[in-house]
């Protein structure tokens, strides 16, 4: 009862999403803080063994619904045994990834459970408030923070009235850290005759064409990225000779991508993908804050700008202030001199 739901994508050779564990490690920071217990739950097909890649995050019960006919994922049949499952459980937070599943899935829980649902989440924390008009004072409740206004500000949403609350959070704005290789949690499997009615099945998926990711810039451990202030699609490639010689992913914003500078795949920020690397270098990124979002955990990030007020010199360990075109080619020229 009130404890901290997570649900847990599975993808292909049953493996559990990178969102899902990353919600997890955040789920287990909640739980800890509330004094609640964490708890997770995976839907799917031969889920024998999926604890091993679920306990280690600090979960403290695994519900798991295995049957045949829930994989792949199916929109009625999910929505029927989560929100039946929560109506028992009566979770205080549940979070989902905000994933094509997530985001189809979230939805139907939050309207047929009348509680609140805030999307795509950049900071989740745990706070209290006090109503100005009647001074009712709520204690422990779920800080939703995300970009609004086109990323203008940010806005902290909460549901102070309405359980669970539920959020939804993009891959990669979470850290995913294991909590313990040997913990050991408790395992409840879900019953799905007593859930799932045959009209949940009236849509089949007859085949499935799925595409690799050609790019995995989220793992990069460096990564180049450019902006509007490049210029061109041209001048690109200025940033793609430097990503080669330093081992590295390119990325963009989303005004590179919208400019046709670069492919969407590669857009960094908070409609494109969140990034972690050990070394971030922004060419021509004025930095505001949809940009910001998917990348100011970098380790260490240089930035390349002819304007000395752009908001990412802010951020940035290092700022050069130059011409991209004059200084990428110094930077290569140097760094092949004094490359072993």
């Amino acid at each position: 009862m009130n404890n901290i739901f997570v649900f847990c994508e599975i993808e292909d050779n049953n493996i559990v999403a990178d969102v899902s564990l990353e919600l997890l490690t955040k789920g287990k920071t909640l739980a800890n803080e509330l004094n609640c217990k964490l708890e997770a739950v995976v839907l799917g097909n031969n889920l024998n063994g999926i604890e091993k890649q679920i306990f280690p995050y600090g979960v403290d019960v695994l519900h798991v619904a295995d049957e045949p006919r829930l994989f792949p994922y199916l929109t009625l049949p999910f929505a029927s045994i989560i929100t039946s499952l929560f109506e028992q459980e009566k979770p205080q937070i549940v979070i989902f990834g905000a994933s094509t599943i997530g985001r189809d899935l979230a939805p139907r829980i939050a309207s047929y459970m009348r509680c609140g649902l805030t999307a795509d989440c950049t900071s989740l924390v745990v706070g209290n408030h006090t109503e100005n008009r009647t001074g009712k004072e709520y204690k422990n409740l779920l800080y939703q923070i995300r970009p609004a206004f086109g990323g203008n500000i940010l806005a902290t949403i909460i549901n102070p009235e309405t359980r669970p609350q539920i959020a939804t959070v993009r891959e990669g704005v979470m850290k995913k850290e294991i909590f313990a290789l040997d913990y050991k949690g408790i395992i409840k499997n879900i019953d799905v005759t007593k859930y799932i009615k045959d009209e949940d099945f009236l849509v089949r998926i007859i085949e499935r064409h799925i595409e690799p990711k050609k790019v995995n810039i989220k793992n990069a451990n460096i990564i180049v990225s450019g902006g509007y202030g490049v210029g061109s699609k041209e001048n690109f490639k200025l940033l793609y000779e430097l990503a080669e010689i330093l081992g590295a992913e390119v990325g963009g914003s989303r005004a590179a991508v919208d400019a046709g500078y670069i492919e969407h795949e590669r857009q960094i920020g908070q409609t494109g993908v969140t990034v972690r690397p050990k070394l971030y270098i922004a060419c021509g990124i004025s930095g505001q804050i949809q940009h910001r979002a998917g990348m100011f955990e970098s380790s260490l990030i240089i930035s390349i700008n002819s304007d000395k007020n752009a908001p990412i010199n802010n951020i940035a360990d290092y700022a050069i202030i130059g011409d991209i075109n004059e200084v990428i080619p110094k930077i290569i020229k140097y760094y092949k001199q004094n490359s072993k």
